[in-house]
């Protein structure tokens, strides 16, 4: 399942059997008119460590959220639906009610057009793509064209020289430009260099890894502070923590917190979709506190534990009612309080989720052993914990994993990037939309399910808290 937070589209066709033409840039075709083919089969065939790495995180980013697979040998046609698809340019063509692989790919040629990627229409779509045509298209797809064209002649002449080219390889200066630029700003890894010279067949590999670069340069890769291992993660986590506030859901928190008066649900909470991890599913777990000193000892749980993770923090913003029996609540910048009429209030507490990407689907499997001996509460006088560990620690999957539960999460969307959600037990889920749809029946609700931990099962049931 794809779940919402992610942006998702359908795999577009891969190969395409067409005699489209293409709008590549100008100094592409000079530059591919004037080589001969070169091949580097050694390289493809034994890629070193590095560009393994390299090529099966941008390959299984680009599969897990687009549905994008290149084919060994890439057609420049692929390349552009590829293209846009990740960055999700869209553009009607001429014939746009036909849904037909030429239909999709003339509109994915207008997109690129309308966005000042291509310019001319001169080449076949189901030619193999070159290399260079690739990096043409990545360089203003990445929005570096401007950087590139500042280049003069010796230094464009200096960085292409670290990939061992020249500009006499290249049939114009702004090829040469485009491709010392992509070198310079990182487009192109240094991994790659040997596929850059004119002729030079696009891999798989290069594609992929080309079209993840120019999704970092975009801001539409994944979103993290750093690593587990990174010395100074704790500084990071620390400064995030600190500059994040309680968030204003609007017209969402009103819906929400009309629920939450009403007995339809327990709490809720917001979140910004600009802090959104984007990481991939298979591998990622999201794990929710309030208490800084608790993210902070629990990065450490997990090295200590040799447990290498992305780590991500997620502003949130959690409400419930906090009953008067409980004292008179004592504002403060952490904590915002709403008097309902029977005395009660509603509370709107400053929390975070943290989003972990593992190297590894074991690793994900090794966190819930880890949380339960250390990080787990289950009992007053619990020794051997980290500080503020829980009763019923929230932690969840948009995978399966054995030994956790399924609920539902009830989204409301707005027009903003503030979003609320409120997790539910599956047979509830039917009456928490509803209830949202009577307090406006223009809600935009969306719902999907997902796998969480058993001790916060148990709080949605009302269970022990074991």
């Amino acid at each position: 399942m794809v779940h919402p937070f992610i942006r998702s589209k359908k795999a577009l066709a891969a190969a395409l059997s067409l005699s489209l033409v293409a709008a590549l840039p100008a100094q592409a075709l000079a530059a591919e008119a004037a080589a001969k083919p070169i091949s580097s089969p050694s390289a493809a065939a034994h890629p070193s460590s590095s560009k393994a790495a390299l090529t099966e995180n941008y390959a299984l980013f680009l599969q897990d959220k687009f549905g994008i697979q290149f084919d060994s040998s890439p057609t420049r046609g692929s390349f552009i639906l590829a293209l846009v698809t990740a960055l999700e340019l869209t553009a009607k063509s001429e014939d746009a009610a036909a849904d037909t692989d030429e239909s999709r790919l003339a509109s994915a040629i207008e997109a690129l057009r309308k966005n000042g990627i291509v310019s001319t229409t001169d080449i076949q779509a189901d030619q193999a793509l070159t290399s260079l045509q690739a990096v043409f298209l990545a360089v203003k797809a990445a929005e570096l064209k401007e950087l590139a064209y500042t280049y003069p002649k010796e230094k464009a002449a200096a960085s292409l020289k670290r990939a061992k080219l020249n500009l006499a390889q290249f049939g114009t200066l702004t090829a040469a430009q485009e491709v010392a630029a992509a070198i310079d700003t990182g487009l192109v890894d240094p991994a790659f260099y040997n596929q850059l010279s004119p002729g030079t067949k696009a891999s798989a590999a290069f594609s992929a890894a080309l079209l993840g670069r120019v999704l970092e340069a975009k801001g539409l890769y994944k979103h993290y502070l750093g690593e587990t291992s990174d010395y100074d993660i704790y500084a990071k986590l620390t400064d995030a923590y600190r500059t994040s506030d309680i968030l204003d859901g609007g017209e969402l928190e009103e819906i929400a917190s009309g629920a939450l008066k009403q007995g339809l649900v327990t709490g809720y909470n917001l979140k910004d979709s600009r802090y959104d991890a984007n990481f991939v599913d298979a591998l990622s777990l999201t794990y929710g506190h309030s208490d800084l000193k608790h993210a902070i000892q629990l990065i450490g749980l997990l090295r200590s534990e040799g447990i290498d993770a992305k780590v991500q923090f997620e502003p949130k913003t959690s409400a419930f009612v906090h009953l008067i029996e409980w004292g008179e609540p004592q504002p403060s910048e952490d904590y915002q309080y709403e008097k309902l009429d029977n005395g009660n209030y509603i509370a709107s507490a400053k929390e975070y989720d943290i989003a972990f990407e593992f190297e590894t689907a074991a690793d994900k499997e090794r966190f819930q052993p880890v949380i339960l001996k250390y990080a787990k509460k289950n009992s007053e006088d619990a020794q051997g914990l980290i500080s503020g560990s829980w009763w019923q620690p929230l932690y969840y999957s948009h995978t399966k994993l054995a030994d956790y539960d399924v609920i539902t999460n009830n989204k409301l969307l707005g027009d903003g990037y503030v979003y609320a959600q409120s997790f539910s037990l599956n047979k509830d889920s039917a009456a928490v939309i509803a209830g949202f749809k009577k307090l406006n029946p223009n809600a935009n609700v969306i719902s999907y399910e997902f796998w969480v931990d058993h001790p916060f099962h148990n709080y949605l049931t009302g269970e022990s808290h074991l």
